[in-house]
């Protein structure tokens, strides 16, 4: 089972998509970094974001908005 990440909010601060260049957002569950502007969620294992293309798996807008609720509708 994955554990949920514990980040300190500056380090998110400075992670941003590899594609985008985007701020990233963690998850509600804790256990992804999400682009919202590409779209894409990348995995966090063992405590660390794999920030690879190759890792991420592209999210549809109602798992968007389910991960990431504070975004409201659009």
């Amino acid at each position: 089972m994955t554990r949920p990440l514990e980040l300190d909010p500056k380090v998110l601060e400075m992670l941003v998509c590899p594609l985008t260049k985007t701020r990233l957002t963690l998850s509600a569950d804790g256990t992804e970094l999400i682009s919202v502007a590409a779209r894409l969620a990348f995995p966090i294992r063992v405590g660390v974001p794999l920030l690879s293309l190759d890792e991420a798996r592209e999210i549809d807008p109602a798992e968007l908005e389910r991960q990431l609720p504070e975004l409201g509708h659009d």
